[in-house]
């Protein structure tokens, strides 16, 4: 459903927000490791996150990548979303096809118009913070 690049953009998210809960900026390298993301690929993924304000990037020495903690609750997932991979997703055809619209429907069309709006909805209904303190928790979990 996400892009790849959307979901390293999700968990990079998720893993700066527990960081700066605990006071700690993070380094490219640290998020790259953490979410089994290639270096270079995340450093792009970063730059979308932080040119939509959804992260900060702090250079120098003691530099890296935190998330105001006053703000973490505010961030929803569809602010990421939006970030890396725009609203294509609330529109786009479910079966990938460039000419499926109401007049011109592909097999699955009728359906997949509930499918993307229960998408939207939990998109902006869930928050960075709960997801953050669902990993801090131990009742969900970044990687295997």
């Amino acid at each position: 459903m996400f892009s790849k690049a959307c979901e390293y953009g999700i968990k990079a998210s998720i893993f700066i927000a527990l960081s700066s809960y605990k006071g700690v900026r993070v380094s490219l390298k640290a998020i790259a490791k953490e979410i089994n993301s290639p270096e270079a690929f995340t450093a792009k993924i970063l730059q979308d996150l932080v040119r939509h304000d959804v992260i900060n990037s702090i250079k120098g020495a003691h530099g890296g990548f935190e998330i105001d903690n006053t703000l973490i609750s505010s961030i929803k997932l569809s602010h990421i979303v939006n970030a890396i991979d725009g609203d294509a997703i609330y529109s786009r055809c479910g079966l990938g096809l460039h000419t499926c619209n109401e007049n011109h429907p592909c097999p699955v069309h009728h359906k997949f118009i509930g499918v993307r709006e229960e998408l939207k909805l939990m998109l902006e209904d869930t928050n960075l913070e709960e997801l953050a303190l669902d990993i801090k928790s131990g009742t969900s979990f970044l990687k295997v």
